[in-house]
């Protein structure tokens, strides 16, 4: 009778039903006494979980208009590696058209630029003479810029925007200061025609030969004034005269002439 209190025990274990229900289904026989009660095995400990690892927060980007995310940081260069290059600074151009079309004025290039960027003052003529313009960066000989008017008094109706001296602005097509013949050539297409070195309007382009450089976008036109290398010997300037030459004359290359004023009128 051992035995078989033995194999329900191990019975009871092995399905993990409580002693109590056993001892009601199956009462001990009555020639024997009833054993004495057991006290409970004590129940198995089930191994804490462990509890799942939280989700990394969330986190909130802010977002550009058009719904997408901002583009990372970039990190520093390690010590000793190159420095970023910063980004250059976009060059001012000259369109016909927004601040510098017909219908435009002083008031509106002060909207545009800054009261702070912008003068009202003389500016050097012909033959030394001296005329009313708006000066833009009047202090700074690399953005420098003059506009002259229609109407003086009201100071509106945009008549010629010069570009000279150091100034870095850049004209219709992409016309600059320094710009040497053959490039301009290029861009007209053609050869076209100017005044000789010896002349009043000495290197003035007086006619460009029905080329790109003729008609430019906003209905303005183009002038130019080119003048001779530095370095060119008196011999050579003697050559290149007379009261018209053409751009690719030999005696005009010699001289190497680049652009020395851009003129952009209505």
């Amino acid at each position: 009778m051992k035995t078989s209190v033995r194999v329900w025990l191990a019975a009871a274990l092995a399905t993990g039903l409580p002693l109590a229900v056993h001892a009601q289904q199956f009462p001990p026989p009555v020639d024997e006494p009833a054993p004495a009660a057991q006290p409970a095995p004590p129940k198995k400990k089930k191994a804490a979980t462990p509890a799942p690892e939280a989700p990394p927060p969330v986190v909130n980007l802010p977002v550009d208009p058009d719904g997408a995310p901002p583009p990372a940081e970039t990190a520093p260069p390690a010590r000793g590696g190159p420095p970023a290059r910063a980004k250059a600074a976009a060059p001012h151009a000259v369109a016909c058209s927004g601040a510098f079309a017909k219908n435009s004025s002083h008031i509106r290039l002060a909207q545009i630029f800054g009261t702070q960027n912008l003068t009202f003052t003389e500016v050097d003529g012909q033959q030394n003479s001296k005329i009313p313009a708006s000066v833009l960066y009047p202090k700074d000989a690399k953005r420098h810029l003059e506009v002259l008017w229609s109407n003086e008094t009201s100071r509106s109706g945009t008549r010629l925007i010069v570009i000279n001296g150091q100034s870095t602005w850049t004209g219709p097509k992409g016309l600059r200061l320094g710009l040497p013949i053959a490039a301009l050539e290029k861009l007209n297409g053609k050869p076209f025609q100017l005044a000789g070195f010896d002349q009043d309007n000495a290197g003035s382009v007086l006619d460009w030969q029905s080329g790109a450089l003729e008609k430019v976008p906003g209905e303005c036109k183009v002038g130019l004034r080119l003048a001779p290398d530095a370095k060119a010997s008196d011999e050579a300037r003697s050559a290149a005269a007379g009261a018209t030459l053409m751009s690719n004359d030999a005696a005009v290359r010699a001289v190497k002439p680049t652009v020395a004023e851009i003129l952009i009128g209505y």
